[in-house]
């Protein structure tokens, strides 16, 4: 049986295998500190968008484009259910929503993860999304909609080359991830409307970060 395309752990959102990356392995340091809400928001926002739970307009003002709630019934996670409240409460651009969505919540990730018993030296679902990430970045493996989006993120915030253990960083792997940053995730990825909503998130989100590291 091949490899899931998703994270080993079905109850692990986007938000949390993306903060298993940031972490450090003393479980205690975190990198980029300085854009970690920008990015912990996007993933919380990418993670609605490929449930099909938020649209956004076709607009490129600074601030991103304007998302807007969709769908109905409840979220399966009380943190999505949580961040479509905010939205559907009051539709906003991107860039304020990574910094409502994203504000202080490293310290609820990290308490879902020390639950679920996560945060120890050997980590194999932080291994397995290591895997697919070198072969996306170093094999030019289509990337699946989840891990184009967590590399989006990493990329936006500029953790990647500082990662522990490292993944492999040249001018090759450098330009692979940026390309699925502004998200360019290939054809076949991005071939409904939620995936395109996705990677239209992402490259948002990364722009949000770029702005702000300026």
């Amino acid at each position: 049986m091949g490899e899931k395309p998703t994270s080993v752990r079905d109850d692990l959102l986007i938000v949390d295998d993306l903060m298993l990356l940031l972490m450090d392995d003393d479980g205690v340091s975190i990198q980029t500190a300085g854009t970690l809400h920008d990015a912990l928001g996007g993933a919380v926002l990418t993670e609605l968008a490929l449930l099909g739970r938020i649209q956004t307009d076709n607009s490129g003002v600074l601030d991103g484009p304007r998302v807007t709630p969709s769908g109905e019934g409840p979220l399966p996670d009380p943190l999505l259910q949580s961040a479509y409240d905010t939205i559907a409460e009051k539709p906003q651009r991107v860039r304020p929503l990574l910094v409502a969505l994203g504000t202080d919540l490293w310290w609820v990730v990290l308490d879902r993860l020390v639950d679920r018993g996560l945060l120890h030296p050997a980590r194999p679902e932080e291994a397995q999304l290591r895997a697919r990430i070198r072969r996306i970045l170093e094999d030019g493996e289509a990337p699946d909609p989840r891990t184009a989006a967590i590399i989006g993120l990493l990329f936006a915030s500029g953790a990647v080359p500082s990662l522990r253990p490292p993944l492999s960083w040249t001018s090759t792997t450098v330009a692979r991830a940026s390309e699925i940053g502004r998200g360019h995730w290939g054809a076949e990825a991005v071939s409904t409307a939620v995936t395109r909503t996705a990677a239209a998130i992402v490259a948002a989100s990364a722009a949000s970060v770029a702005t702000t590291t300026r």
